[in-house]
């Protein structure tokens, strides 16, 4: 009896996790309190990996669909190779919200840059944000960063203009990069890590990419600023995942919300 279970626990494990788990999206509900007189209701994805409009990507916009948030984040990796730009317009053509969609370079972006970037992203509705801000509601600010493992942060090009009383919210793709700008924004998101990917039980995550520190997934502080790393949508080096759900966050931030 015993070597029967056994038997179909190895068999099954490798099924799951290669077939089951890499398309089983995960929307987490999140709370944070803010001085915001509006309410604010975020969608934070990350690490889509996109080849083209398979069944994680014709999940995302039914699931945003479901959860109608005010901004769509994404932070960075989007892509994994060049020939994935065409099928990252398609996904993105399908993804709106009344504040925009907002994105940031992951490493993969930036190296396999796109041709004529400005006019590829304006393609597809959304917008770019490269060591730059922008104000998209009134006192609540978006600053994006290039990837500090591909790419070259600048924090002061990025912070340029943004007054000090604004809400600030960060957007960049490595979560190590929350220890250059902690205390300088009130909110911010990351990817990069994919949750560890695949975990074992008591080990953790086999493996994680470089410049992810400490910071695999879930809710981080420093020095007053909230970080929040994505376990990602899409998946690197094999399609597998176990113990790491692709995840879509969902954060509201309001003044009454209670802390997560």
């Amino acid at each position: 009896m015993a070597i029967a279970a056994f038997l179909t626990i190895t068999v099954s494990l490798p099924g799951y996790a290669f077939w089951i788990e890499p398309y089983w999206i995960e929307v987490t509900h999140h709370n944070i309190a803010a001085p915001i007189d509006v309410p604010l209701k975020i969608a934070h994805l990350s690490d889509i990996h996109t080849s083209g409009m398979g069944r994680r990507e014709r999940a995302i916009p039914e699931l945003l669909e479901v959860e109608r948030p005010d901004i769509i984040l994404i932070s960075g990796d989007s892509i994994s190779v060049p020939s994935d730009y065409p099928a990252l317009r398609d996904l993105l053509t399908h993804l709106r919200a009344p504040l925009g969609v907002w994105l940031v370079r992951g490493n993969h972006e930036d190296w396999w840059p796109v041709e004529d970037e400005k006019a590829f992203y304006e393609s597809t509705g959304a917008e770019l944000l490269v060591n730059s801000n922008a104000e998209v509601r009134q006192g609540l600010w978006l600053i994006g960063f290039d990837d500090l493992y591909g790419g070259s942060p600048d924090s002061n090009r990025a912070f340029a203009g943004v007054p000090e009383t604004a809400y600030k919210i960060a957007l960049f793709h490595s979560p190590m990069f929350l220890d250059r700008i902690a205390g300088r924004c009130d909110l911010a998101f990351a990817g990069h890590t994919h949750g560890g990917q695949v975990r074992l039980p008591v080990i953790g995550p086999l493996w994680l990419p470089p410049f992810s520190g400490t910071f695999v997934r879930g809710w981080f502080e420093r020095q007053g600023t909230r970080m929040y790393v994505s376990r990602g949508v899409g998946t690197s080096l094999l399609d597998v995942r176990f113990l790491s759900r692709p995840e879509v966050a969902i954060i509201n931030v309001s003044r009454d919300a209670e802390l997560d």
